[in-house]
């Protein structure tokens, strides 16, 4: 077997965020529906439309690599997925809702921050200047959405989440 190669991880890795990406891109507006909160529901439907930018950019980076954009499967993002449903549904009408779907959103964004900042790494190890410069764009807009997330639910999600129901 050939020995694999920093070219080869970061193909792979290219796969898997990208699969990811297209997997949360449906996932969102069906957490926007289940958000009671307005400001919730706008952020998810908000990150929506960054992600399917993500999507495309990251479509320019197979390009610029040489290979067709196809996914691979993440069994990560489908587990955080699959947690953020269980909780829909566990904790549908409750005021607790809100505060486990912003947690689960913000499991999918730590989840892309790592993976981004690899591949970023990657890219820059590799010269690959032209990615670098669509990795650190996305990497910075999952970098805002994670810290508004957090601003959401310190400001307001949480303490809901405490009332009674």
């Amino acid at each position: 077997m050939a020995a694999k190669t920093l070219d080869d991880l970061f193909y792979e890795q290219l796969k898997d965020i990208y699969y990811a990406e297209r997997k949360i891109a449906r996932a969102l507006p069906k957490m926007a529906r289940g958000a009671q909160s307005d400001a919730l529901k706008q952020a998810f439907l908000k990150h929506k439309e960054e992600t399917d930018t993500q999507i495309e950019r990251l479509q320019q980076v197979f390009e610029l690599i040489g290979k067709r954009a196809r996914g691979k499967t993440c069994a990560a993002i489908d587990g955080i997925i699959e947690e953020s449903e269980e909780i829909m549904e566990e904790f549908k009408d409750t005021p607790a809702l809100d505060a486990g779907l912003l947690a689960a959103a913000q499991a999918v964004e730590h989840y892309e921050i790592s993976r981004y900042g690899s591949l970023r790494a990657w890219a820059k190890q590799l010269g690959m200047k032209e990615a670098i410069a669509l990795l650190e764009e996305t990497l910075a807009e999952e970098t805002k959405t994670d810290e508004a997330l957090t601003q959401l639910a310190e400001s307001t999600v949480n303490s809901a989440a405490q009332k009674a129901a």
